[in-house]
C-alpha cells in the first residue's frame, strides 16, 4: 500500500468516527485533524466518492513550461564532457559565445534532472563514458582524471613480469639546516613495487643516472634480471637532448628504452606516487620528529632501513600483489620473465 492509499483510509476513517459519534470535533480531536480540514474531506468525498481522498499535489503535469529545449540540453550535457569540472555559470557564459543561449539556473536544472550537480558526479560520468565507448580524451580529461582517481593512472600500465617496466621519479623531501634542500631519488619496479631510493641536495641528470648505476642496475644484475624500459616524467634531470643529456645517454649505453608520461607535469606514475604517501607517512613524518639529522647521510642510513623493512617484511594489498612483500613479488616475476632466445651458432 502506498502513502497515498494510506492516508486517504485514514481520511475515510475521519468521516466513518464522526458518523459514529455524531460529534464532530471529538473525531477531529482523535484523529489529529481540524474542522476545516473535516468539511474539506467530506465535500471531497461527497463530490468525487473515494477518489477524491487523494491528495492532488498542485502543479504542472509532464515537463515544466520553462525546460529548456532539448536542443540546448544536448550542448550542455556534451559541454559538461568535454570541461567536467566548470560550475554553471562557466557553462552558460562558454556556450553563449557557442551562440547558445542558456542561463546558470537552465543548465543547474539539466544537471538536476541527470544527477549531475556535483563535480564529483560530472567526473564519474565521463570516466563511465570513456570506459563504454573508449572515446579519445583531450589532455585536460586526463589530467582531470588522473587527479580525480589514481586507479585510472594505473588502468594505463601494463607489466606483466620483473623488469618490464620501472618508474623513476624525483620527490622533495624538505630543508635541512646547514646543508639545504634534499631530494629523494626514487626507483620502482612496476610489477613487484620493489623500491630503491638516494637521498641528494640537488636534483641533476647525474644524481639519476648515479641511483641507477650504483643502486638499481647491481641488484637486477645480481638476480639476472634485464631492465627493458624506465618510466619517467618530464623533468630536466630525465629528457633532453637525447645526444647530449647524461641521462639519455646512460639509457641508451645500457640499452634501456626511455618512456614519459603523455601529460608534461611532475608526476610519473600511481605506483610512484604511492610509494611517496607511504614514505612520508611512514618514515620521513615519523623520524623527522623523533631524530634531529646532521647530514644527508643519516637520513640515509634511517632511509635504507626503512627500505629493507618495506621491501622484506611489509605486505603489499595493491593490484597484483595479494599481501606479498616486494621481494617475494620480485622473486616470483623473475620466473615469468621471458627468455631471450640465444643466437645459433654459425
Amino acid at each position: 500500500m502506498t502513502t497515498e492509499e494510506k492516508i486517504a483510509r485514514r481520511k475515510l476513517s475521519l468521516l466513518d468516527l464522526a458518523q459514529e459519534l455524531h460529534n464532530v470535533s471529538k473525531a477531529c480531536k482523535v484523529m489529529g485533524y481540524s474542522r476545516q480540514q473535516f468539511y474539506e474531506i467530506r465535500r471531497n468525498y461527497q463530490t468525487y466518492g473515494s477518489a477524491g481522498l487523494l491528495d492532488k499535489l498542485p502543479g504542472c503535469k509532464g515537463a515544466h513550461p520553462n525546460r529548456v529545449a532539448p536542443e540546448i540540453e544536448a550542448s550542455i550535457l556534451a559541454y559538461s564532457l568535454e570541461h567536467p569540472t566548470h560550475g554553471p555559470l562557466r557553462v552558460a557564459q562558454e556556450l553563449a559565445l557557442r551562440g547558445v543561449t542558456v542561463s546558470a539556473g537552465g543548465v543547474r536544472g539539466v544537471w538536476s534532472r541527470h544527477d549531475l550537480l556535483s563535480k564529483h558526479d560530472r567526473l564519474l560520468r565521463l570516466e563511465r563514458e570513456q570506459q563504454k565507448n573508449a572515446v579519445p580524451l583531450s589532455e585536460e580529461q586526463v589530467r582531470l582524471l588522473e587527479r580525480f582517481s589514481p586507479e585510472f593512472r594505473e588502468r594505463q600500465i601494463e607489466v606483466h613480469h620483473t623488469g618490464e617496466l620501472v618508474a623513476i621519479d624525483t620527490f622533495f623531501v624538505g630543508s635541512l639546516k646547514g646543508v639545504g634542500k634534499v631530494y629523494l631519488q626514487t626507483v620502482l619496479d612496476c610489477y613487484s613495487r620493489f623500491a630503491f631510493g638516494r637521498l641528494y641536495t640537488s636534483k641533476l641528470p647525474l644524481t639519476a643516472v648515479h641511483v641507477l648505476n650504483n643502486d638499481v642496475l647491481p641488484f637486477f644484475e645480481q638476480h639476472g634480471v634485464r631492465i627493458e624500459t624506465v618510466l619517467s616524467d618530464n623533468g630536466r634531470e630525465y629528457c633532453g637532448r637525447p645526444d647530449h643529456h647524461p641521462f639519455e645517454l646512460f639509457l641508451q649505453l645500457e640499452g634501456i628504452e626511455h618512456r614519459t608520461t603523455r601529460v608534461r607535469r611532475p608526476q610519473s606514475n600511481g605506483f610512484v606516487e604511492r610509494l611517496h604517501r607511504t614514505l612520508l607517512d611512514e618514515h620521513f613524518r615519523v623520524a623527522g620528529r623523533t631524530t634531529w639529522y646532521e647530514s644527508v647521510d643519516q637520513m640515509q642510513e634511517d632511509l635504507e632501513r626503512y627500505l629493507h623493512h618495506y621491501n622484506h617484511e611489509r605486505p603489499h594489498q595493491g593490484r597484483m600483489m595479494e599481501g606479498r612483500t616486494p621481494i617475494q613479488a620480485f622473486m616470483a616475476g623473475i620466473t615469468e620473465q621471458p627468455e631471450v632466445p640465444m643466437m645459433e651458432a654459425a
